[in-house]
């Protein structure tokens, strides 16, 4: 039986971490062992914790006196796992059954591949709201190359971390996640491990992933939309910067990639002058450039451009017409 290291850090979720440390203990078909990592949380995490290893001789603890951050903690976990599998966890998160057997499962199969992701239910207000489905398939699943998922991901993280379980030696041999990157971390991470081994893809539904206000992703983007951009950007160059000379055509695949987030970025920055936010305009745009300068060519640089040129009020009053011609060449 193929064992599973799961490494559930955990910050003022004491409420929800018997639910997600169970979720894992639960799975069958595979051998599981839990490190809970209390970041020195101030709430009943540490009580809830020994609790779970007084139950369960799987389980493990251990509690930061301070607050190291989630870097840190998902690094932790990665150098203490040993199995030949590991997932991080989140303890606000929790697996769906059978979730590791599939993964593994695929995984034996294929020797290649170095992690698997799948789709995740989204709960939000205690109600299952969305489900994710990120790749079309066959057959359940789909295996891609590094290349291809790492062009397939474009400027995006399409992984739902919970659903992530990785090859431990791979991890390891690659490295944790990077200081540098602190709200695209993972995003990073799973083009780092593309670009050394295949990626599996399970249609199946993996895990459950709670969105909330507390949500550090929410709460980061909350601040407007460049802090995002400028993140992603960074993950970008990191990953080119340590890995590009062992991805084919990766001078290629960047370029695209950045294509992609300055036209994004033209996309908020057209939303801001909708919103009457010219600081947020020109400094959108300003990245826009700087990140692809070959955006100024684009159609959504010329709508905006032409925007900004008849100003706010005369752009409002035209708007329900623009809008109106704009529906009559799609019907």
């Amino acid at each position: 039986m193929s064992s599973v290291d799961v490494i559930v850090p955990c910050y003022r979720y004491g409420h929800l971490l018997t639910e997600c440390v169970h979720s894992a203990l639960n799975q069958a078909g595979t051998d599981v062992r839990v490190l809970i990592i209390d970041d020195a949380s101030p709430d009943n995490t540490a009580d809830v914790a020994n609790e779970l290893v007084r139950n369960d001789t799987r389980v493990s603890f251990v509690r930061h006196t301070s607050n190291k951050g989630h870097i840190a903690t998902y690094n932790e976990g990665i150098a203490w796992a040993s199995a030949d599998y590991l997932l991080l966890l989140s303890a606000d998160d929790y697996l769906l059954p059978g979730a590791l057997n599939r993964a593994v499962t695929l995984m034996e199969r294929h020797p290649r591949v170095g992690f698997t992701f799948g789709n995740a239910l989204v709960l939000s207000e205690q109600r299952i709201t969305q489900t994710t489905d990120t790749l079309v398939c066959q057959n359940g699943e789909r295996i891609l190359e590094g290349p291809e998922f790492i062009s397939l991901s474009g400027m995006e993280n399409i992984v739902c971390t919970p659903t992530a379980v990785v090859r431990t030696d791979l991890q390891q041999k690659v490295g944790g996640y990077r200081t540098e990157l602190p709200h695209t971390g993972d995003m990073e991470m799973w083009l780092r491990l593309a670009a050394h081994a295949c990626v599996g893809f399970l249609a199946a539904l993996q895990a459950v992933y709670r969105r909330h206000a507390s949500n550090m992703s929410l709460s980061y983007t909350a601040q407007r939309w460049l802090p995002d951009l400028e993140q992603r950007k960074a993950a970008l160059e990191y990953f080119y910067h340590g890995c590009g000379n062992i991805v084919p055509h990766s001078a290629t695949l960047l370029e695209e990639q950045l294509y992609l987030l300055s036209r994004r970025a033209v996309g908020h920055a057209s939303a801001a002058f909708n919103d009457g936010s010219p600081e947020a305009v020109e400094q959108l745009s300003r990245f826009a450039v700087q990140t692809c300068p070959r955006i100024t060519r684009s159609f959504s640089w010329a709508k905006l451009k032409s925007k900004r040129a008849v100003g706010l009020r005369t752009w409002r009053a035209l708007r329900p017409l623009a809008d109106a011609i704009r529906r009559g060449a799609t019907d």
